[in-house]
């Protein structure tokens, strides 16, 4: 049985420039195709009952649906046993109504995809929103939601380090629950990369961004639980948990990924090949990965790594039947030697300058 389910909408009222993201804008008659498809999925594939504890809905830009469409995709889901049911949104994409309708729903939590509170910057990204739309969205979800987030990224081009402490000033004073915290990576296949590539974008030194983020959200009751994730006491995001601590997760539509604990399987990206299948009755995943007994090892020490807690020697040894020492004392010994790892009361965690610099770390865990 799986622990979770995600739900991908691989719709956009419009492409970011920064996007890497199974996504794409799509016509009423697309959306309303791959609704069906999913609908379909969810029923024919998913295990019954579904005891799920979490329930996330990404994307692309979930609220691009209409409500009715949403609600076609959770009857199949059945959610009643989920304690944590997430949405994410987008300023632009949402008024009031159709925030009181995801609540009566039965989203529980709201995830809001702001990026900057700099008007400057949100149309260097190719966002379709702007500061006084994010401040309206946020203001207007917490009438109906009692658990809000807002995402923010930092190291955009253009972007100052007053940028960044304006965008965090402005995030804390609207009294959300959670604050996600991104630095900007370039990809392929992307506006800001084929600009990057040819020399036409600048980037900022962002280590100030990042130390000022870091020293800064904790002063304000916002604890680090991971690495980009930032939340008030009980408010921490038990799906994203999910995934670091090893559970069990579903995934269903357009490219999304499953994880059964042995096997990954994901399933066909594109969206007009996804729908066709459905249609068809035919195969849409397929085997990504069987996870052998070392990959298991390091992807348990690199996701867990990223959380706060970092990991439990008891765990890993219940876990493998293997002192965590016998496999990794050499790179534990030389990343405490570096300052990036703390071995204390069984537990094995990143320092803050292990946080800063986890690619690192994590690389060496590595088999």
């Amino acid at each position: 049985m799986f622990d979770s389910i995600y739900v991908h909408v691989p719709f956009c009222a419009k492409k970011c420039n920064y996007c890497a993201f199974n996504s794409k804008v799509g016509s009423a008659e697309e959306i309303s195709a791959y609704v069906d498809a999913l609908a379909t999925e969810i029923k024919t594939l998913t295990p019954d009952p579904r005891p799920l504890t979490t329930c996330y809905f990404g994307g692309g830009t979930p609220s691009v649906l209409k409500i009715s469409q949403l609600e076609k995709i959770l009857r199949e889901v059945k959610i009643d046993s989920a304690e944590e049911i997430t949405i994410e949104v987008n300023p632009g994409t949402v008024d009031e109504n159709y925030l009181r309708s995801l609540r009566e729903l039965g989203f529980n939590r709201l995830s809001i995809g702001v990026q900057s509170f700099s008007n400057e910057l949100l149309r260097k990204l190719g966002r379709i929103h702007d500061y006084m739309t994010a401040l309206d969205t946020i203001q207007t979800a917490k009438k109906f939601f009692e658990n809000v987030s807002v995402d923010l990224m930092y190291g955009l081009p253009g972007q100052s380090l007053i940028d960044v402490e304006n965008s965090i000033e402005f995030a804390v004073a609207q009294d959300v629950q959670h604050i996600s915290i991104y630095g900007l990576e370039i990809e392929p296949n992307t506006k800001f990369g084929e600009m990057y590539a040819a020399g036409n974008l600048i980037l900022p030194d962002d280590a100030d961004m990042y130390d000022y983020i870091t020293e800064t959200l904790p002063r304000f009751g916002f604890e680090r639980y991971e690495i980009s994730n930032f939340a008030k006491a009980g408010f921490e995001s038990r799906h994203n948990l999910g995934y670091w601590t090893g559970a069990k997760y579903l995934g269903v539509g357009a490219g999304a990924h499953s994880y059964d604990g042995k096997i990954r399987t994901s399933n066909v990206a594109d969206v007009a090949a996804y729908v066709k299948k459905i249609r068809a009755g035919e195969n849409i995943s397929e085997i990504e990965e069987v996870v052998s007994r070392s990959a298991a090892m390091e992807e348990y020490c690199f996701l867990g790594l990223r959380t706060a807690k970092g990991l439990k020697v008891a765990d890993f040894a219940e876990k493998f039947g293997t002192s965590i020492f016998e496999i990794y004392g050499a790179v534990i010994e030389k990343n405490i030697k570096l300052g990036l790892l703390e071995n204390f009361n069984g537990q094995i965690y990143l320092t803050a300058r292990g946080m800063k610099f986890g690619n690192v770390v994590f690389a060496d865990f590595l088999l």
